[in-house]
């Protein structure tokens, strides 16, 4: 190889790095031919995922936390990041390790949690899924919503905000925001991801165990949930 072919290999290589090449290696993320990956436009990663896929792998990763597996954990959230979301390797285990220190900094038990330290560690998760398609438009509020329904669910596992429908409202908010659709049309994904969540409670308060009868039911529920959220995003 000419040292001007390795040269324009390597600025190539930057360019992908710094999010200037799409996954084609077309300049600002444009397909050849044209075509934008404007939402709603053209070919968005984001919006093409297998809902089978992803639930069966997100339900793993529900089980590895409660079971504190935290490499399993890890990996399987890699996996999730890369299925569900499109992006390069790179930008992908950056993702994946960022949500398990967000998860890490929630977890423990007011005061001792850190709400702000999850915010920062997902709004640089936001910023990766905005530099790979231009969506959402702010991480910062996307990473706001994100954490928010975090702490609505923990109120909701103590029963004290009488109903799922806050659970549901705050899922709803999140998705109508990344994806920049109405949140009437993300209900029913998000009170599928809420009973998942539900059975998911059951399952620990019943003591983990991985031959339960509520492990199937909690998977399907996140199937459904993602086909729902992929028949909103395409309407």
């Amino acid at each position: 190889m000419s040292s001007e072919a390795g040269a324009a290999g390597e600025a190539r290589a930057a360019d992908y790095r710094a999010g200037r090449l799409g996954t084609d290696g077309s300049p600002d993320g444009k397909p050849r031919g044209g075509r934008s990956l404007v939402p709603g436009r053209g070919p968005n990663r984001l919006r093409s995922f297998s809902p089978l896929r992803v639930g069966h792998l997100e339900a793993a990763v529900w089980v590895a936390y409660y079971q504190r597996e935290r490499t399993r954990f890890l990996a399987l959230s890699v996996l999730v990041v890369r299925t569900a979301f499109g992006m390069d390797w790179i930008r992908t285990v950056h993702g994946a390790w960022l949500v398990l220190r967000a998860n890490q900094l929630w977890a423990p038990p007011p005061p001792q949690s850190d709400p702000a330290g999850a915010r920062r560690c997902m709004r640089r998760f936001y910023a990766l899924l905005r530099l790979a398609h231009g969506e959402p438009a702010n991480p910062a509020r996307a990473a706001e919503l994100e954490v928010e329904w975090w702490r609505v669910h923990r109120i909701h596992q103590r029963e004290e905000d009488g109903g799922i429908k806050p659970l549901v409202d705050a899922l709803s908010q999140l998705y109508a925001y990344t994806f920049g659709i109405d949140a009437a049309a993300l209900r029913p994904a998000a009170e599928y991801r809420a009973r998942a969540m539900d059975l998911v409670d059951q399952w620990v308060t019943e003591g983990r165990r991985m031959d339960s009868p509520v492990l199937p039911p909690m998977r399907a529920a996140l199937v459904r949930s993602y086909a729902a959220l992929l028949a909103a995003v395409h309407r």
